[in-house]
């Protein structure tokens, strides 16, 4: 049984600061009825309160309601628009970018060693820095690995939250002898993932950085994978899913070595360049080094892309604009474990390769 105790009138002003309204919307019946109900108070007890100046003041208090929700379904509307969005914006992983020590003698590596061409160089001498642009195919259409060499810096730290680049090959255990017989690092000897059939290996390139090795047909996307470790994977799945637009391709739990992995892309992985998620149980934070710098994806409007990271937990480190000098329009971020990630606007970037 519940028990109601009358409220004296002074312990009710302060609940009604809001119930001001000279063109009330509703009867006095309905509101006297419904007030009685929202305060505990009789509904004869209300006309002791000065129940027509009560009632007049009730007024606004249901306006404001009727308004927070209006304004709560119009958000709920907004975000459902800009969701929708993101999943229909034509994006595409364009490259992956990260710092050496020596960019001749990676670029020499990665073409003798992994079969890549060199696709374009430029040097930026008013900033210290060159790049040198190395993939399986034209910028235009494929994923591409993006080196920076800074003047004077010939060592970087690659850190513990960096995970490896995936490259599909036809023969693993061929490209592992190559790789021994130019001076390579052999991590992992070729032979099936554990707990698969799929055949592996993995390699050091000079700087350190680890590649995995995948032994499949022939494919539009050699450059296959990049893999970053995360400290909760749900909410990464969920921010990538939502921010980036990202499909959730398939996850693995591997409890024998305390991991588990997500695989998220713009396609499939056969077919397309895949971020590889991994989570390493009790593990929340990475050191992430200073060698490793972004990934850049492809969006036809960032400033929409900038909305849409900002409202689904995302930071944006550089607002959506033009750069300087050049009309190509970015946005840049960091998810949730503080990766890096750059948006380049589509037609901007085609203009630019020209």
């Amino acid at each position: 049984m519940v028990r109601i105790i009358p409220m004296a009138a002074s312990s009710i002003r302060p609940s009604l600061v809001c119930f001001s309204s000279s063109s009330p919307r509703f009867p006095v019946s309905y509101l006297s009825r419904n007030l009685s109900r929202t305060l505990h108070v009789p509904q004869s007890q209300l006309f002791g309160l000065n129940a027509n100046k009560l009632l007049r003041r009730s007024v606004n208090c249901l306006g404001v309601a009727e308004s927070g929700k209006a304004a709560q379904a119009s958000t709920a509307t907004s975000q459902d628009d800009l969701l929708t969005w993101v999943k229909n914006d034509k994006r595409r992983m364009l490259h992956v970018v990260y710092r050496v020590g020596d960019l001749d003698r990676t670029i020499k590596f990665y073409t003798e060693c992994l079969g890549m061409k060199l696709l374009r160089k430029r040097d930026i001498p008013e900033e210290k820095y060159t790049n040198a642009f190395l993939g399986y195919g034209p910028e235009d259409s494929h994923f591409v690995i993006e080196l920076t060499y800074n003047y004077g810096v010939d060592k970087y730290d690659v850190g513990a939250g960096f995970g490896h680049f995936g490259i599909a090959v036809d023969d693993v255990a061929k490209t592992v002898e190559l790789v021994k017989a130019k001076g390579g690092k052999v991590s992992r000897e070729p032979g099936p993932v554990k707990g698969g059939k799929t055949v592996i290996a993995f390699i050091e390139d000079p700087d350190g950085y680890k590649f995995e090795l995948l032994e499949r047909g022939p494919t539009p996307e050699p450059l296959c994978q990049v893999m970053l470790r995360v400290g909760d994977l749900d909410r990464a799945i969920k921010f990538y899913e939502k921010a980036f637009g990202m499909e959730l391709l398939r996850t693995r739990d591997n409890p024998e070595y305390k991991y588990t992995i997500a695989m998220m892309g713009y396609g499939p992985e056969d077919k397309f360049p895949v971020l590889e998620l991994t989570y390493n149980y009790g593990v929340t934070e990475y050191d992430k080094g200073n060698a490793y710098a972004q990934i850049a994806i492809g969006t036809d409007d960032v400033y929409k892309t900038a909305e849409a990271i900002k409202l689904f937990g995302g930071k944006i480190t550089r607002e959506p604009g033009p750069l300087p000098g050049i009309s190509t329009k970015i946005t840049a971020c960091l998810d949730p474990d503080g990766w890096k990630s750059v948006f380049v606007d589509n037609i901007g970037f085609l203009k630019e390769l020209e």
